[in-house]
């Protein structure tokens, strides 16, 4: 294909150029057009004296506040929790409240929930095991995981038991169970600046979290030395809390059915852990008491920590081995203070080892804060070399974006629960597998999935847990910016692991059919991972790398985590808040990205490449008798002179005329005279104009662009030119704004720099989603054939080289295929 294509133009001035361009495949018909940059104010709810125009906090922003007292013992034996709290309420609001809404969130595991009765079997976007409905030629399927959640959750009495509510004089409260909530009918209402006291007796059974795939609960170590064996508790949504009440929403009180996380007020929480007393407690804030449940070696290896190099052994491995070797029947209550928190989680084992290391900050806040992770012999060197650094490693890169780590303490537990986040503390899964010989090893994917992880879950203590976004209406607030900002700190550690967070790992997402907008509520979202996690950070990424540039992006997301730090964001507040600090209109990008299920799909349909028409007959003629005489010759006329075919004229050489000397294309002084009078009607400046573009002899390239995703992008463009020299041009989104379908660009380039290819996105920087109507002229679309012998599929992904290795050569006289191996067995 040849990307020249000459047009003479005649048209007169003021000079224009050819409009022969033609359509492309996608048309603007009547009555179809669409906004692409309509402004978001339909949108977005209005400013108010609460949250501004600008997503600032507004003048009388307010949030309420809860305090918790809370003692609770483990028992370990029957794997039950038993508490005592005691809340204060803080009405902040301008509002009078008649009654309080608390979560019950263990009631998701009762047969009667809600999460059970309406789970859609088989059905896209559905959490637990795995299930597949079928049809009359294909049979539904059923895991046994699936088997093994409903047969302990037949067998085990499951759910909160709330014994009594009372108020601070110990009269009793009246209460509603509703689902997972609890209504609590107050005697008089709580006027604005006021509290109320009151206190919840509790108990419940805790999960198996490997049966039941919850985000909390308790794992058995059935092959542990110890007699019957040993569990990690990690306890998380264990004790009833206060529903959010919030002046966009009023009470939050949502069914909890699994996806939509949680929403929650700040306070602060005196908690009292009672455990056996060989268990290492972790849990959200400070330790208070270390002098009654550390010993004096684990509390001067706790000070080392501080100012270490490298983690220092709270519990070392021997110390952790011996412990769950046995067993006993004393208690310890491990005391824990943490201020201006808005949740609490715990873990509890005696099988922990704990390593610390001191991360020291620019803060007169919180100069020192302890990287801590807690983890069994399963962890191995996996954990103890890679869990706490990377805890440091992302307080290093986030605090960068947002603002310093403002809590004592930051702890990656290892237990059951793949990765779930909370104030100070994060429950991580990767984990070391105990060969034949003794040693422990793992796979490459195990080892980034464990750093990963780490860093995603420590994240989340700045969003939500900081920055309480409300995870129960927008998953994407919290996983979606925070997978943004672990893949920055992820490609900081290593950037050859793949972080899962580039334009390009969405591409299959967004051309699906499974799609609804990243703004759907959380629990109807069909495809978590993508639509809230993969979709929002990809689309940030382009925001900060291809849109504003990394100095307007990172400026606005740091005024937007310091303006709503321990306050509650909306879309709408980030939204505004990234244009008002950047001073960027961004409604476009909100309105593709987060409200449609368009995708990035532009094709550069045609280039016609033109030269100026000067009007000069002496010129403009000469080009178009050169544009002729290039053209191929017809098949025909080559044939006959392949065959020396003589033609009539050269054999009657003594017969002429005018046109043997002259063709059309020779000039006449009529068309002299009339370029001469055109100049004489021109303005000077126009002569000059003219005359400088004819001597610059200019390239003038068209380039026609066709939007067939829907959502309208920049157009990244790489030009190579036939000097084989390259050039990088940048089209705003922009040039969409009036036929957001079809548009079209021109580009001047000097004489000598012609256009040989042109190519859109080059680095696949912007989600596009098929490449190949990227190029022009068209490419050979490269893939590969490979011969092959069919083999058992095997996971190569998860290989463990760290034991293949160890794995002796043999000769090979003494190597038999598979199949003989086969017949042999």
């Amino acid at each position: 294909m040849n990307i020249k294509n000459y047009i003479a133009l005649a048209a007169l001035l003021p000079i224009t150029f050819a409009t022969a361009v033609n359509a492309s495949a996608i048309k603007q018909t009547k009555g179809d057009f669409e906004d692409k940059f309509r402004q978001l104010s339909e949108v977005l709810p209005t400013p108010n004296v609460y949250r501004n125009a600008a997503g600032e906090p507004g003048e009388r922003y307010w949030q309420q506040r809860v305090d918790y007292k809370i003692k609770v013992s483990l028992n370990e034996e029957k794997r039950r929790i038993t508490g005592h709290e005691e809340i204060t309420y803080h009405n902040n609001s301008p509002y009078q409240l008649k009654y309080l809404w608390v979560q019950l969130d263990q009631n998701i595991f009762k047969e009667s929930s809600i999460a059970n009765t309406a789970n859609n079997f088989g059905g896209i976007g559905r959490r637990g095991p795995y299930t597949k409905a079928g049809d009359k030629q294909t049979p539904a399927k059923i895991s046994l995981g699936e088997l093994r959640r409903q047969q302990f959750m037949a067998d085990n009495n499951l759910g909160y038991e709330i014994s009594a509510v009372k108020d601070n004089k110990g009269n009793q409260l009246s209460f509603t169970i509703v689902g997972t909530q609890m209504r609590i009918d107050l005697p008089k209402p709580i006027k604005p600046s006021d509290s109320i006291d009151f206190s919840i007796d509790f108990a419940f059974n805790i999960v198996e979290e490997d049966a039941v795939s919850a985000r909390s609960g308790y794992e058995h170590f059935p092959k542990d030395a110890r007699e019957g064996g040993n569990d990690i508790f990690l306890l998380a949504q264990w004790f009833p809390r206060l529903h959010a009440y919030t002046d966009y929403e009023a009470w939050t009180n949502k069914e909890f059915l699994g996806r939509g996380e949680f929403t929650l007020e700040f306070g602060n929480y005196e908690v009292e852990i009672n455990v056996p007393a060989d268990h290492i407690v972790s849990a959200t804030g400070e330790l208070t008491n270390p002098e009654e449940v550390l010993t004096k070696t684990q509390r001067k290896r706790l000070k080392q920590a501080e100012t270490a190099k490298r983690p220092v052994f709270i519990v070392t491995e021997a110390e952790a081995l011996e412990n769950e070797t046995k067993g006993t029947d004393k208690r310890k209550t491990w005391h824990f203070k943490a201020d201006n928190v808005r949740d609490f989680a715990w873990g509890s084992s005696r099988k922990f080892m704990w390593d610390a290391k001191g991360y020291q900050q620019n803060s007169n806040e919180m100069p020192q804060v302890m990287a801590m992770s807690f983890y069994p012999k399963e962890g191995g060197d996996l954990w103890k070399k890679y869990s706490t650094e990377s805890v440091i490693h992302t307080m290093e890169v986030y605090s960068r974006f947002s603002f310093n780590y403002p809590y004592p303490t930051a702890q990656s537990v290892n237990g059951p629960v793949g990765g779930m986040e909370y104030p100070m503390i994060t429950f991580n899964g990767p984990r070391t597998k105990l060969q034949d010989d003794g040693s422990r090893t793992y796979s490459q994917a195990e080892k980034r999935f464990l750093i990963g992880v780490v860093i995603h879950e420590v994240g989340h203590i700045y969003f939500p847990m900081i920055v309480n976004s409300d995870e129960r209406q927008w998953t994407w607030m919290d996983e979606g910016l925070n997978s943004f900002l672990d893949g920055v700190a992820g490609r900081e550690w290593d950037h050859t692991i793949p972080w899962g967070v580039e334009p390009r790992d969405i591409i299959g997402y967004m051309k699906s059919e499974n799609q609804v907008p990243i703004m759907t509520q959380s629990d109807s979202v069909l495809r978590l991972g993508p639509n809230a996690y993969t979709k929002p950070a990809a689309a940030l990424n382009i925001l900060r790398e291809v849109i504003l540039g990394r100095e307007l992006f990172d400026f606005a997301f740091k005024e937007y985590a310091q303006r709503w730090k321990f306050k509650r964001p909306t879309p709408s507040d980030f939204f505004r808040t990234m244009e008002e600090a950047s001073g960027v209109d961004l409604d476009w990008f909100w309105r593709g990205w987060f409200y449609s299920t368009d995708h990035v799909d532009i094709s550069i349909d045609k280039v016609y490449q033109m030269r100026l028409d000067t009007h000069n007959p002496d010129i403009d003629f000469a080009r178009l008798r050169d544009i002729e005489q290039n053209k191929p010759s017809s098949l025909f006329v080559e044939r006959n002179k392949a065959l020396n075919k003589e033609l009539w004229v050269d054999r009657n050489k003594d017969i002429t005329d005018f046109y043997d000397a002259n063709d059309r294309f020779t000039v006449t002084n009529k068309e002299r005279n009339a370029y001469q009078k055109l100049l004489k009607k021109m303005e000077p400046w126009e002569r000059e104009v003219l005359a400088r573009a004819v001597k610059e002899d200019n390239n003038y390239y068209v380039l026609e662009f066709s939007n067939r995703g829907g959502l309208v992008m920049p157009i990244l463009l790489e030009l190579t030119y036939t000097d084989g020299t390259k050039e990088e041009q940048y089209i705003p989104a922009e040039i969409w704004r009036r036929t957001p379908k079809n548009v079209r660009k021109l580009i001047v380039t000097e004489k000598k720099k012609e256009l040989a290819s042109v190519v859109v996105d080059p680095g696949w920087e912007t989600a596009d989603v098929e490449i190949e109507n990227n190029y022009y002229p068209r490419r050979i679309i490269p893939s590969r054939v490979q011969a092959y012998k069919a083999k058992k599929s095997t996971d190569k992904v998860k290989r463990d080289i760290m034991q293949d290795i160890k794995t002796e050569l043999k000769p090979v006289d003494d190597e038999k295929s598979d199949d003989e191996q086969e017949k042999g067995n």
